[in-house]
């Protein structure tokens, strides 16, 4: 069975691999709802709230940095970053391939650019300080090694000595087994979407949080997964390991 994970009130969570997730994904944007733009939405403002919370431990006046990748993980980083624009807090984005953005990291970045936010280059990072840095690089849709860009940011990222918040899974990391090549990044904290994934098992993302992005409980009955919602009046809540890894 998958590793388990569980609330700080004891109620168990079901960590789910890639495959399975991109099966949510689809009953959810196919047939049940949220759709994507909403649910990337969710993510983006969650991710945002929890950033907060970083900066404030780290003191006022502080940057924050969002690493953004071309899909679904980059986009919620930019949607991010326009939250925290928007609530005025200085913020940076740094995007690793403009032009491959996918539809829905466009739709985010043309709303980001109606913000105060900063849009830095990969090149303007050098002798920068940031107190925090958001991850949303790659998420569970990892094929391979990162590279270019993509692996030279998470070197980056790594040697800043910045604490780092990683968007769903950290970026480098393969999402159902934990396996990861030398470019992947080390994160203070993880903030994983709807459930889990089992390659989090191995404790590789730091601190762990799980974040609502509105999928109905329908959408778990439909792969027979022994779901109870965790969130009870939040919208983020603290996950521990409960069995170790996956077997």
């Amino acid at each position: 069975m998958n590793a388990e994970f569980q609330t700080d009130s004891g109620i168990v969570v079901p960590a789910v691999t890639t495959e399975q997730m991109r099966e949510i994904d689809r009953i959810a944007v196919e047939e049940t709802g949220p759709n994507l733009y909403q649910m990337m939405e969710n993510a983006g403002r969650n991710l945002a709230g929890v950033a907060l919370e970083l900066l404030l431990e780290g003191g006022p006046g502080s940057r924050i940095l969002v690493l953004a990748g071309t899909g679904g993980n980059g986009g919620g980083g930019i949607c991010a970053a326009r939250h925290l624009a928007n609530r005025g807090v200085p913020v940076a984005l740094c995007l690793a391939d403009a032009v491959g953005l996918s539809e829905v990291a466009k739709w985010q970045y043309r709303v980001f650019k109606a913000t105060p936010g900063e849009l830095v280059s990969a090149a303007d990072l050098t002798g920068q300080r940031f107190a925090v840095i958001i991850d949303a690089l790659i998420g569970y849709s990892l094929t391979g090694a990162p590279r270019g860009r993509f692996a030279d940011l998470i070197r980056w990222a790594n040697s800043s000595g910045t604490r780092i918040l990683s968007l769903d899974v950290p970026s480098g990391m393969d999402s159902t087994t934990g396996a990861a090549s030398e470019n992947v990044i080390a994160p203070h904290t993880t903030m994983t979407l709807a459930l889990p994934k089992t390659g989090l098992s191995k404790g590789a993302g730091g601190r762990l949080l799980l974040a609502d992005i509105g999928i109905p409980f329908e959408t778990y009955q439909r792969l027979n997964l022994p779901y109870a919602s965790p969130f009870g009046s939040e919208y983020v809540v603290p996950l521990h390991i409960r069995n170790g890894a996956a077997r």
